[in-house]
């Protein structure tokens, strides 16, 4: 890693987007802004935090062109020199983690995303569109019912999404019912690990340094499971993603490993992390929420917009493969290019009032499913559980009974939007 081109050293401090403690507090809108209109590609210092070791450094991405150009340009911005994560692998894990689809670069990564949407096909996906809503109904029913029998309040978060994101996932890969805690466990230690509510304090390695949660150490027990499922499967199959990749001739034993994680974890934790965050812009928003009840605006455009407002993923990393050159900023090769995703999606260049919430924008190009050759595999699997719990909402909590009752908590992280709790209100007033 070579460090900051020389004019920038030269150049002021810039606001800090790095320490994932500030993220508990909200997107830090105010600093994308200062970054997109003054330095669109800064140079971010990566100190030690939260018991993690300080790292070399990184550009920081801010507008949208250059975050579309980054990841749309994978000869020049590559997933596999460094993996996909701000911070930087062991390098003994590096070998490992660059088996997983996200973090390889054409052709090797066509060949796997080739693999993997013969499993994940919309048929397959579609088919679950009447369990997903019934769902939805479900939990709903159930947390305004025990909201209303307490004290009227109830959260969102741990009385629907997560359950919600969880049971849906664990029906499309065909999961056992006994087994589905397994996976809200593996999301929590792997997308949770900056937060010690999630992850609780850095597990030491050998050397005394926290050990990487997606280090093959640390996966082992996943693996080992993922294993013994595909096995289950090609003995009984089922209409399921694990049986398709389980029978599948082309497919290795470590890609199935890697698929595995690829689909628990960030299968999981993009709806997981979605659903809160549009439901919290939704009770905050009651002009925009009651517009969306009474079918003034359609379900599309009003999933883009919540997605645009609320990203799930705030960050991905690639690497520069050569010198060159981004927003008149030199970059050399080996340096580290982070796209923040939350901040492209409100460039005021791109999007006309970005901060306000209007559930008929079009167009809408926010990247929240990133752009280019990784653009995400599951969009429409989440698209589809968006659109039935956002409609299941207003059945069960019409405008009048949806309220904010507290502020959310937020997940300390510079990786995932998360939300750990979404208190709201659900009587009249």
């Amino acid at each position: 890693m070579s460090g900051p081109a020389p004019e920038a050293t030269e150049q002021a401090p810039v606001p800090d987007v790095f320490d994932p403690r500030q993220y508990a507090q909200g997107i830090p809108h105010d600093r994308y802004r200062h970054l997109r209109d003054h330095r669109p590609v800064a140079w971010q210092e990566e100190p030690e935090v939260l018991g993690w070791p300080a790292g070399p450094g990184f550009w920081a991405v801010t507008r949208h062109a250059d975050a579309v150009h980054v990841l749309k340009d994978s000869s020049t911005y590559s997933s596999h020199l460094g993996a996909t994560q701000i911070r930087d692998p062991d390098p003994a894990d590096l070998p490992f983690i660059r088996r997983m689809m996200l973090n390889q670069d054409p052709p090797h990564h066509r060949r796997l995303r080739m693999l993997v949407s013969r499993a994940f096909t919309p048929k397959r996906v579609d088919r679950f569109a009447a369990v997903v809503r019934e769902r939805a109904r479900s939990l709903l029913t159930r947390a305004v019912a025990e909201a209303r029998a307490t004290d009227g309040t109830c959260d969102l978060v741990a009385r629907v999404t997560d359950d919600y994101a969880l049971l849906n996932l664990t029906d499309l890969l065909g999961v056992p019912d006994s087994d589905r805690g397994l996976l809200l466990h593996w999301t929590r230690r792997v997308i949770g690990y900056q937060d010690p509510d999630e992850a609780g304090t850095p597990v030491p390695g050998p050397d005394g340094k926290p050990v990487n949660p997606r280090s093959p150490a640390s996966l082992r027990d996943m693996f080992d499971y993922a294993h013994s499922l595909a096995a289950h499967k090609r003995r009984h199959p089922a209409d399921d993603v694990m049986t398709a990749l389980a029978t599948d001739p082309e497919l290795t034993g470590p890609e199935l490993e890697m698929f595995f994680f690829l689909l628990v974890v960030a299968g999981n934790d993009t709806v997981r992390s979605a659903a809160p965050g549009g439901l919290h812009l939704l009770a905050g928003n009651s002009d925009a929420y009651r517009r969306l009840c009474n079918g003034e605006v359609e379900l599309t455009t009003t999933i883009d917009e919540l997605l645009r407002r609320h990203p799930p993923v705030l960050t991905f990393r690639r690497t520069a493969t050569q010198d060159t050159e981004l927003a008149g900023t030199r970059l050399r090769a080996g340096d580290k290019v982070v796209v923040f995703h939350a901040s492209a999606n409100h460039d005021e260049r791109v999007f006309p009032d970005p901060y306000a919430l209007d559930l008929s924008r079009t167009p809408n190009p926010h990247i929240s499913f990133g752009d280019g050759p990784h653009v995400c595999l599951g969009a429409h699997f989440a698209r589809l559980q968006l659109r039935a719990l956002y409609e299941e909402t207003c059945r069960a909590l019409p405008p009048s009974r949806l309220h904010l009752a507290a502020p959310p908590r937020r997940l300390v992280s510079n990786f995932i939007n998360g939300m750990k709790s979404l208190p709201v209100r659900v009587a009249d007033r």
